[in-house]
């Protein structure tokens, strides 16, 4: 069954005064694909999701970052978070297996701002079946491993680039992503 997977970062010294340098480090380091679907928007909520976000902008591309933080930085507060919903590319498969856009988000949270795991920062990385070999589709295993290392690939990036403490790779649903990719690559 299909589930959502999130990348989730603690880091040490994280504070609202540089909570916007980390995100802004996350979104330069992140491979944006250069051209995508649709615009960039830039969401920064409020205490919680629960409320109507204080600002929605969109971006065009390229996307310019030090705009995107100028935009942020207005409504910098420990409560606040800001999110990204961007574009990679990923191998995915529609009658054939071909590199296409893949929608993602990048979150930032302030130390006081209700996030889901209680983290800094957080990517989205959408559904975890583009990361999973399926059997039933023929050189999946191929496909699946170049998207897996591309997402390592930025992990360890943003592991050397940003003060981490702590990193958790999880799903929606709480299930290890690590049993289900191992189950996944068995069954080949």
């Amino acid at each position: 069954m299909a589930d959502q997977l999130f990348a989730c970062y603690w880091l040490r010294g994280y504070s609202t005064l540089n909570m916007l340098r980390h995100f802004e480090k996350m979104v330069r380091l992140f491979p944006l694909l250069p051209q995508h679907p649709s615009n960039l928007i830039l969401h920064v909520h409020a205490i919680s999701f629960q409320e109507p976000p204080v600002l929605e902008i969109e971006f065009s591309d390229p996307l310019n970052v030090a705009e995107l933080i100028a935009a942020a930085r207005e409504f910098l507060a420990a409560d606040a978070a800001c999110q990204l919903d961007a574009w990679w590319g990923l191998w995915q498969y529609r009658k054939e297996w071909e590199l296409r856009p893949a929608r993602i988000n990048l979150s930032c949270f302030g130390p006081e701002f209700d996030s889901p795991e209680g983290e800094h920062l957080r990517i989205d990385f959408g559904l975890d079946t583009n990361f999973l070999p399926r059997p039933e589709l023929s050189g999946s295993a191929r496909f699946v491993e170049s998207n897996l290392k591309g997402l390592l690939k930025l992990v360890h990036t943003l592991d050397e680039a940003l003060a981490v403490e702590r990193r958790l790779l999880l799903t929606e649903s709480g299930e290890s992503f690590a049993d289900k990719l191992r189950l996944s690559a068995a069954d080949l």
